[in-house]
């Protein structure tokens, strides 16, 4: 099991920077993402905006998330 996250800030170009709880920080790259099911919903700036941290991940107010591993793993360290 991988770090959880405890904070979430949002760049440009749909990434956002992530704070686990073991004090690493990466950047999350969403673009990817973006072009299959409800995470095409993001591409909208008011619903990629409405991240927050719940339950050690982050999730938008149209219910996408992201498995904490997954971030974890595919965010590049800063």
């Amino acid at each position: 099991m991988n770090p959880r996250i405890l904070n979430v800030h949002i760049l440009d170009n749909y990434r956002l920077v992530l704070t686990f709880n073991n004090q690493e920080r990466k950047v999350f790259d969403v673009k990817p993402y973006l072009s299959t099911g409800i995470f095409k919903e993001l591409l909208k700036t008011e619903i990629f905006n409405s991240v927050k941290v719940v339950d050690g991940t982050i999730q938008w107010s149209n219910e996408a998330d992201f498995c904490p591993d997954t971030l974890y793993l595919e965010g590049q360290n800063i």
